[in-house]
């Protein structure tokens, strides 16, 4: 019985120090949070000539004999030696103090980002920010590259997008859409704001065009006697609803909303993209990138890989990316919206086209 009292009292004073311990770790981590709170994310960015550089540096050591590294470690000496005289010498000509800063005056600069679209476009926040952070030091002799991956969704939220886009083209400085895989409705929205548009040979394109559907319960509330109602002021604040009886004058105004909006997008790719023939490519179709070209809805065909790497060794290439660090929550609320969106994706694309490999 003595033992049963000493080990009870044990454990109680055992469950009292990590229950002590757990609620300073949960302030710790309370406090820390609130501090977080006002740090949305932060402005990451890599140097992808670094990344290459290392790339053919580790394939060169398991490919070549020791001499021959040897010999291409000196030739790299020499080219960076002579690259060094070069930059001192234009800076003395220029008379410049900074001889890097002539360098930059001379040597392009490629600012590369990423946009992977969902149905609400919600990387729009993460683009801005990019972009804003871009334009800081981007001038008209560079190029910035935007990697877009996107089906399309909600009309303000692409045409948001677009307009982040454009706030590279208004400052004159060359933009370069790069579509390894899908730019549809709102994609190609995206992707048509820039001056060249870089397509892989089978990536989908196109798909310029409106679509809006809902179901309708009215029948099934009529069946079971249950009325349903709606007050609005202004004679189409509501054109067609989920639960009331809908009218024919109610779904002409909706069509012809769609229609106006069809009209604008139309609009909208034949002041970014005159050299398409807008009637032949606004009717919903899409297109693999081979087609895509011939009907000029993409200027180049190849991959985002191979674009970048043609200018490792003319320009100096950095990936920007806004980084916003989320709780463990949000991380499985968007694995699941993504796991989501790909299997729409997978049915869209097979509606559409109806054919696979």
């Amino acid at each position: 019985m003595e033992f049963l009292t000493e080990y009870g009292l044990f454990l109680a004073k055992t469950v009292t120090f990590v229950v002590a311990i757990a609620v300073v770790v949960s302030l710790i981590v309370s406090a820390s949070s609130r501090g977080k709170k006002s740090e949305k994310g932060h402005i990451q960015v890599s140097k992808l000539n670094e990344k290459f550089k290392a790339m053919r540096e580790t394939l060169q050591h398991a490919v070549l004999d020791e001499e021959q590294v040897k010999q291409l470690d000196k030739d790299e000496k020499k080219r960076l030696k002579l690259e060094k005289a070069e930059q001192k010498k234009s800076a003395k000509e220029k008379g410049k103090k900074n001889a890097e800063s002539a360098s930059d005056e001379h040597k392009k600069r490629v600012f590369v980002l990423d946009f992977h679209g969902d149905v609400k476009a919600s990387a729009n926040d993460s683009l801005r920010e990019s972009i804003s952070a871009v334009l800081t030091m981007a001038t008209p002799k560079d190029e910035v590259v935007v990697k877009v991956e996107s089906g399309g969704g909600m009309v303000h939220s692409y045409g948001l997008a677009s307009s982040q886009l454009a706030r590279i083209t208004n400052k004159e400085i060359p933009l370069t859409v790069c579509v390894d895989k899908v730019a549809a409705s709102g994609g190609y929205m995206m992707a048509c704001v820039a001056n060249k548009i870089v397509a892989a040979p089978f990536a989908i394109l196109g798909s310029i065009g409106v679509v809006a559907q809902l179901p309708n319960f009215h029948k099934l509330l009529k069946k079971n006697d249950i009325d349903y109602e709606m007050f609005t002021a202004g004679e189409f604040k509501r054109t067609v609803t989920m639960f009331g009886e809908n009218t024919q004058k109610g779904r002409e105004k909706f069509v012809e909303d769609i229609e106006d909006t069809h009209v604008l997008f139309k609009d909208f790719v034949s002041e970014h993209r005159p050299q398409v023939d807008i009637a032949k490519v606004a009717t919903g179709e899409v297109w693999f990138g081979r087609r895509a070209k011939d009907v000029n809805l993409v200027d180049v065909l190849q991959t985002s890989d191979e674009y970048l790497l043609d200018q490792v060794e003319t320009a100096d290439i950095f990936e920007v990316e806004y980084a916003v660090k989320k709780s463990l929550p949000e991380k499985m609320g968007l694995a699941a919206q993504a796991a989501f969106e790909r299997a729409l994706l997978s049915v869209w694309e097979k509606a559409q086209l109806n054919r696979w490999f």
